[in-house]
């Protein structure tokens, strides 16, 4: 089943519920801090198996003591869907096991 394009309102809505994350270049981005470099690394593991289990995958950057996402679904044409959603409300909820702010 395909899935769909969000619209600009649609895709503003769902970001009012995901602080710190923001519409760039036509992806929902977010940055990370954490407390060390070996945090970090792990905080990337984390996120890689969740894509895994989601089926859904982002452009990953691990920085010294950073973690950046970038992600828009490339079965829709390299637009914003629920599916990218998906995957930046679970790794909002596995930040803060990690430290990430």
């Amino acid at each position: 089943m395909p899935v769909e394009p969000l619209s600009p309102q649609e895709i503003e809505e769902r970001l009012a519920a995901l602080p710190g994350w923001s519409l760039d270049a036509g992806r929902l981005t977010r940055s990370y801090r954490l407390g060390s470099h070996f945090a970090a690394t792990a905080m990337v593991v984390h996120i890689a198996q969740v894509q895994e289990e989601l089926d859904h995958h982002s452009d990953l950057t691990l920085g010294y003591d950073t973690v950046a996402l970038a992600v828009h679904t490339h079965s829709a044409q390299g637009a914003v869907t629920e599916k990218d959603f998906a995957l930046a409300h679970r790794v909002e909820d596995l930040a803060g096991g990690h430290g990430a702010h």
